[in-house]
This record gives C-alpha cells, structure tokens and sequence, in this order.
C-alpha cells in the first residue's frame, strides 16, 4: 500500500497563525463541570495531546461530556496509531463513537483504501477539510488560507470521491474555510459552485461556523438558499478581535442559528477551536461543552 501521511495539520497549524497570538497554557485546568453527555468533538481541537497519548485524550473527552468525535489524524492505515479496529474498540470502550474523519490526504489514487479504512472504524462521515490533490493554498505573507485551479475542477474530484464514497455506504462532506465564501475576480464564489454542481446523493457539506462569518457570508442565507445541504457544522465561537473563542463566549448568534437546525439538514455538529490562546485545549473543551448546553444544543 502507498504510504500515505497527514501533513494537513501542520499546514493549517501554521496557516491559522493569522488568528494566534501564543501557545495555548499548559499548567492548571479550570474545572467547568459537565453532566450531560451531549454533541461531538473535532479532536483537530486536542491535536497535541492526541499525538501523544490519544487513549487518555479520549476518556478526558468522553469525561468532558462529548458524545463523539471527529478524528483529524491518518496515516499509514492508522487513527492516531490505532488500527482502525483498534480506534472502534477504543472509543467503545469509552462510551464514545467517531461519527466523520477529516481526510484531506485523500487522491483519486489513494481514495478507495482510505474509504475502506474510514469505513472499518465504524465511521460513517468521510469528510475533506480542504481542497485536495494539492489544490488548497497558504500564503505566509498575507496569511490567507486559498485555493489553485478552478471551482469547477473541484466539483469534479468530489463528485468523483463522492461517488466512491456513496458505493462504500459513507457520506462525504467538504468542509468550508473562509476563502470558499470570498467572491473570485470574475464573481465566482466557490462554495456556490460547489453547492450547485456537485451531485446532491453523493457530495454534501460541513459548514464551519466561525469561517463563514469569517469570510463575510451568513449561515442562515445559505441555508434559504441550500436547503439540506448542511449535514454537519463545526460549532466554533469569534471573539470580538476575530479571534477563536470558546462556544458561547464570542460574538456568534448560535441560538439564531440553531433553530435553523431543519432547514440546514444538520445531522450532528462538533465543537472545534483550532487555536485556544490562554486557555489549554481540554480546558477551552470543556467551557465549549456548558456552552453547548447553555444554548440549547442536544
């Protein structure tokens, strides 16, 4: 089999410095009890302490109140060094499941081994963070996260993905960042393109809140506009600089969104901050979770 590794994380990792400034502490947790087993975790979020010891990650999660999770890292036929049996038995044990995976890796190539694998740990979601197959961009000057080729070359790998991915029984998602909502020099918005063009049975969406409105578009037009076409959204909150916030604490109207749920045809959601400042990763998860809750999330 072709090795296959997930660079993605580092790429984002620097590109998403536009919204950092320091590393996340690492010392004292501030304790923010949870009770209620409630929505899912993109592990993107605990990245660094998945990379060292995922199973006691894991069991933080599920004791934070997380009923599953989004897995992020792939490489080598492996979840975070677990085989994908390996990776089910975990969470099972933990009370958790791993409903979606981010497979930015993902080549016309490499795609029908990986559905496989996603589909052996028990994951039905097979999702791509980013354009594929070298398409997606960073520039380090300006910090801007984009894309090379056309919108119309990208419906065509997902449509082809999609249909791999529909054969296999699994769902696929494209997952949005800002640059999909900017309109091009010629008007195109990609995110319309894809919304328009991509075969409804086979390719769907994850909307990620906090980069909608990062890139000036409003979640509750798309879904007027797309109705069902949202499957799954990452639930992350601004602040009032532009920066990642812990949900509930930034300037995002979930509540608004929310009762949009139906006609967005959310399926499930994930909390997911991708840079958490001051606070630790698994303290910044567990604010997010009472926020879930105090919102109205279920």
């Amino acid at each position: 089999m072709k090795k296959v590794t997930y660079s993605l994380s580092l790429i984002l990792v620097l590109a998403l410095g536009l919204v950092s400034c320091g590393p996340a502490k690492t010392t004292e947790e501030t304790v923010v009890e949870t009770t209620n087993q409630v929505g899912g975790l993109a592990l993107y979020t605990l990245r660094d302490s998945m990379a060292i010891n995922p199973k006691a990650t894991l069991k933080a999660v599920a004791d934070a109140g997380y009923a599953y999770v989004e897995a992020a890292d792939y490489a080598e036929g492996k979840f975070y060094g677990m085989t994908p049996a390996e990776f089910k038995a975990t969470l099972d044990s933990l009370g958790l499941k791993a409903i979606s995976a981010h497979m930015g890796m993902v080549t016309l190539e490499n795609a029908d081994q990986l559905i496989a694998d996603v589909k052996a740990a028990g994951i039905t979601y097979f999702v791509i963070p980013v354009p594929p197959i070298g398409m997606f961009t960073f520039d380090p000057a300006t910090n801007k996260l984009g894309m090379k080729g056309t919108a119309d070359e990208l419906v065509t790998i997902m449509n082809a993905i999609g249909e791999k991915c529909h054969k296999a029984g699994l769902n696929l998602l494209y997952h949005n960042h800002d640059f999909e909502f900017m309109p091009l020099a010629d008007g195109t918005v990609i995110e319309e393109v894809l919304l328009e063009k991509c075969n409804p049975e086979w390719v769907n969406f994850q909307m990620d809140l906090y980069w909608v409105k990062k890139g000036n578009a409003d979640a509750l037009s798309y879904f007027e506009k797309y109705p069902g076409r949202f499957k799954a959204w990452h639930v992350k909150d601004m602040d009032t600089e532009g920066k990642f916030a812990p949900v509930g604490t930034g300037t995002i109207d979930f509540k608004s969104i929310l009762a949009q749920k139906e006609k967005s045809g959310m399926e499930f959601y994930l909390v997911e901050q991708d840079q958490t400042f001051d606070l630790s990763p698994l303290e910044a998860i567990k604010i997010s979770h009472k926020g879930l809750v105090d919102i109205g999330f279920k």
